[in-house]
């Protein structure tokens, strides 16, 4: 390489640059690029400095609840009871221990999944254009950029149309900046070189071929990668909410604890130590020590699942947002259909009032009409290709030669126009000899607010096109927009002979509109073509053109989207199909894919569906169902927020990009949650400000990937409604642990309350509340929280925004239903106990005092001992039952999959194996002041997980009996909209 600062690249001439990087034209080849990665290595940025493991640990230990246990901890020592101390601390430990290996797994998951979609760049490699890996750019590559795509390393232009660059990412200007392969003749700054790209830059509009002369680490981007990334991740809010509940649960333990304190001090007449460490096993007792674990697991777990159904999550606070998602706004084309467009009709001027349908015997248009990838017969004529000619021309998409028998040809570029290409060649023509025959002089790029896209070509010896001009313009795009710019068409029966020009009159308008909307109503995707010969001194203009004719592609919907949208439905969920085709188009594949209510014949036909040619419903069809960009723009934002809010099933179509975004605002406005898929540059605004934003994966730009929460692998709307399971399961496990454990403390408090209200001895010590911590509480709450989504999770409306986490019902459930069936059962089993050997209620009380003072003979302490293992063993068990039952909250425990999560299970085992060890061996039962019991009491241990789940399936039953029937088929309300808006 001779690039040096008395000579930056910035001031060579293209010649020069690529001699001086040792390319060509072409690229470079493969050798000698495999050569140069070796030599530069792979167009990476250097990692960033991570924290060490070591203190990822130590926050572990320094949160607010951590901070709470190791002040109880100390008190215990202050105290004189250094083995509760040590306990306490203990299960600080534990659920570090379980926190940091859960948070590490989920940072690693993350890492991960960011390499399952790399960022790819199309390369000139052994002179054809090759679609890479972007860390595989070496100096000396020549790559093509167009609209939405990150530049992936330092270039200096080569070619260049309409091209304008975002560069805020290095200078903070916020407008686009024009960029050229002219020379420079003074040094600037790389983001200031008018004919430089910078790596993280993005294409903002236009097209390039450019010279990659830095990658990685040298590059302008690479000098200051510190200031635009950063490896702290920003909690999300379900952490937040839960963060909120630990300090609440917290609140109400410390001051359980002061009464505790207060209560025993002054009312049973223990000593003050004895009093501060009962306060301090109640205030241990009620702290909430594995939900932090748990909301990481939980996470985790999600981003895993949703990972291996193909949608990558890049921002952990999707995933519980996902969940309350009740509106979602997607594209068509690649979402709701299969991506796999192909040319299906064509019509041209003189076919009559219908379009020529290709055929083969393979599938089937919507109203019977047959469909395939073949051309149509008519086209393959000689003098008749000069439609799909212009289409193909008129294309910024490639064919490459594959050499397989069954798929020849790969296609390089935008789908629709790869089947235009593909369409060109099964027509017979040599696309390759077609390019070198009628070169291209200039360009004028598709955007999304013309939507059309113009070449110029040098047509000089062609006799195809009447008159045979020296320069001919080609347009393609919108068949209305490209019909308001001719004044003529190609008219094959003309008095000029076949091929004459024709004025373009009111009935040849019509005939056009016709053949559009037969074609459109067929679900086709349809564009027209136009040409216009030009003088040399003419510039491009898209004005006076020639009509040529139309052609209808067909992108069948997906497999499953129907199943899809009908799941959305009976979830409570509105989609809004959001796409910039044609309004008779999108309404037909909405009709095919159940997004629509079909006419009352089912038919297809102009006298069911009630439009007018521009798209708007007629005012006897059914109302405000098909919205266009146009219409939307004569709502006011009061009237917009109407439509939207009292019809669930919406189609807009030919949506601008911020059109899009004010449809966004208007649902979040009404308090709606709303997912927004988008693929291109100008999607990235409204992906921003949906609650979630999905990007496509396969032909999404660098843009709207990077404006996305979460990006679809395949493309797929299904992948949406599964991922919005798996984000309802999140916030549904959360619910069932804090149930859980919520549950559980109110037999630990139900000892200390029998103590003051009976005057009997505690059933529990403060190390056996402990050891019911550790022993139910763990373990089965992160069986809880790997939960995967129950049969009923899509079965139920989306939960309101801000909705709690602990709300009322979850409140009542706990603490006055499980929680007082445990309490009584355990207290039940304490004095059982006392009663198996004779000692009645009045007999126990009179030898609470000894008990308490300790000075109690030695047999009363052994029945005492077994007295707590009972009561410590009916918790246990009953918290078994209870782990199967906070399952579901409406659910029958029969009704659920039995192994279908592996880690309730062995949290479940888990309960009677640490149980037993306690009670096994000596040194634990000695520690813990338990002794074996009875076994005549086994049976009591045994009864108590049965009365838990019989008395919660009797609550469920309740519950379903009283539950709302199910949904209709089409959700959403029926009033009428108001007569004030134009389109009701």
């Amino acid at each position: 390489m001779l690039l040096s600062a008395s000579r930056p690249i910035a001031g060579l001439s293209l010649e020069e640059s690529l001699a001086t990087l040792g390319s060509g034209a072409e690229g470079l080849s493969q050798a000698e690029a495999e050569q140069r990665l070796l030599r530069f290595g792979a167009n990476r940025l250097p990692q960033l400095k991570r924290r060490s493991l070591l203190l990822k640990f130590t926050d572990q230990l320094r949160h607010f609840m951590a901070l709470l246990l190791w002040a109880a901890g100390t008190m215990a020592f202050v105290a004189g009871t250094p083995e509760l101390g040590w306990a306490i601390w203990s299960v600080i430990l534990i659920n570090a221990v379980f926190s940091f290996w859960q948070e590490f797994q989920a940072e690693r998951t993350l890492a991960a999944l960011s390499q399952v979609l790399p960022r790819r760049v199309r390369i000139w490699r052994d002179g054809s254009l090759k679609e890479l890996a972007a860390d595989q750019l070496v100096p000396g590559d020549v790559i093509e950029l167009e609209e939405g795509d990150h530049v992936p390393a330092d270039c200096r232009v080569l070619r260049a149309v309409q091209l304008y660059l975002d560069v805020a990412v290095l200078t903070g200007e916020s407008l686009p900046v024009a960029r050229s392969p002219e020379p420079l003749t003074q040094r600037l700054k790389t983001s200031e070189a008018t004919n430089l790209l910078p790596a993280g830059t993005t294409v903002a509009a236009g097209r390039a071929t450019a010279l990659v002369y830095a990658t990685g680490a040298e590059t302008e981007f690479g000098q200051v990668a510190h200031l635009t990334a950063s490896t702290v991740r920003s909690p999300s809010t379900l952490e937040l909410q839960v963060g909120r509940i630990v300090r609440t649960i917290t609140t109400i333990a410390l001051s359980m604890g002061a009464l505790t304190f207060a209560a025993s001090l002054l009312f049973v007449g223990m000593g003050p130590v004895e009093s501060l460490v009962f306060a301090i096993g109640i205030i241990v007792a009620n702290v909430p020590e594995g939900l932090l674990p748990t909301v990481t697991l939980a996470l985790a777990l999600a981003v895993r699942r949703m990972a291996k159904e193909n949608a990558l999550v890049r921002r952990l606070s999707a995933v519980e947002t996902l969940g309350a998602v009740s509106v979602v706004c997607t594209d068509k084309t690649g979402t709701l259909t299969a991506n796999a467009m192909a040319l299906r009709a064509t019509w041209r001027p003189g076919d009559g009032p219908e379009p020529i349908l290709a055929a083969r015997a393979g599938g089937s248009l919507p109203g019977g009409s047959t469909s395939s990838g073949a051309v149509p017969s008519a086209l393959a004529s000689g003098g008749t290709d000069l439609l799909l000619l212009g289409a193909a021309l008129c294309s910024n998409a490639r064919l490459e030669r594959h050499g397989r028998a069954t798929e020849p040809w790969r296609a390089v570029g935008d789908p629709t126009e790869t089947a235009l290409l593909l369409a060109a060649v099964g027509a017979g023509l040599d696309l390759e000899a077609e390019l070198r025959r009628l070169p291209r002089l200039q360009e004028l790029p598709f955007d999304s607010e013309r939507r059309l896209m113009s070449v110029l070509l040098d047509w000089r010896g062609d006799p195809r096109w009447p008159a045979g001009p020296d320069r001919l313009a080609i347009t393609k795009g919108a068949p209305l927009e490209v019909l308001a710019r001719c004044d003529r068409w190609l008219d094959p029966a003309g008095s000029g002979g076949p091929g004459a020009l024709a004025l373009l009159g009111s009935p040849e308008r019509a005939a056009v509109l016709a053949a559009n909307d037969h074609m459109a109503r067929l679900g086709m995707r349809v564009l027209a073509v136009a040409s216009r010969p030009l003088d040399p001194a003419a510039a491009l203009l898209e004005e006076n053109l020639v009509f040529v004719g139309l052609v209808g592609l067909y992108d069948p919907p997906r497999h499953g989207v129907g199943e899809a949208i009908a799941a959305c439905h009976r979830a409570g969920i509105k989609v809004t199909m959001v796409t910039g085709d044609y309004g008779l188009t999108a309404e037909a594949i909405a009709r095919q894919i159940g997004l629509l209510d079909p006419p009352p014949d089912d038919g297809l036909g102009p006298h069911t569906t009630g439009i007018h040619p521009n798209g708007l419903h007629a005012a006897m069809a059914d109302p405000v169902r098909v919205i266009s960009g146009d219409d939307l723009d004569r709502l006011s934002d009061v009237q917009l927020r109407q439509v939207i809010k009292f019809r669930s099933r919406l189609v807009f179509a030919r949506m601008a990009p911020e059109q899009k975004l004010r449809l966004v605002q208007a649902y979040k406005a009404l308090g709606e949650v709303v997912a927004v898929t988008g693929d291109g540059v100008n999607d990235a605004p409204a992906l921003r400000a949906a609650d979630v934003g999905l990007a496509m994966g396969r032909n999404g730009t660098d843009v709207a990937r990077e404006a996305a929460d979460i990006v679809l692998v395949d493309d797929n709307f299904a992948t949406i409604v599964s991922a919005v399971r798996h984000g309802r399961a999140v916030y549904q496990n959360i619910r069932k642990f804090i149930t859980y454990i919520l549950a559980s403390n109110v037999p630990e408090l139900a000892p200390f309350l029998a103590m003051l209200l009976l005057r009997i001895p505690a059933a529990l010590t403060v190390l056996q509340i402990l050891a019911v911590d550790l022993g139910t509480d763990l373990l089965p709450a992160l069986g809880l929280g790997a939960e995967p989504p129950g049969p009923d999770t899509m079965e139920v409306p989306p939960r309101r925004p801000g909705e709690a986490l602990m709300n009322r019902p979850l409140l009542l459930r706990a603490y006055l239903f499980l929680g007082p069936i445990e309490g009584i059962l355990a207290m039940g089993g304490y004095l059982l106990t006392w009663r198996h050997y004779g000692i009645d209620l009045a007999e126990l009380r009179q030898l609470a005092p000894a008990l308490l003072h300790h000075s109690a003979g030695a047999e009363v302490v052994a029945i005492q001992q077994q007295a707590s293992a009972v009561t410590l063993g009916v918790i246990v068990a009953a918290q078994m039952g209870n782990l199967m039952a906070c399952r579901s909250e409406w659910r029958s425990v029969l009704q659920l999959p039995l192994f279908s999560n592996p880690l309730l299970w062995l949290g479940f085992v888990s309960e009677p194996l640490a149980f037993g060890l306690l009670l096994g061996l000596p040194a634990l039962a000695a520690a813990f002041q338990l002794a074996p019991f009875p076994p005549e009491l086994l049976g009591w241990l045994a009864l108590a997980p049965v009365v838990v789940l019989l008395a919660e399936e009797l609550r469920k039953l309740v519950v379903r009996r009283r539950r709302r029937p199910p949904a209709p088929s089409h959700p959403g309300p029926t009033l009428p909209i108001s007569p004030l808006l134009p389109l009701a």
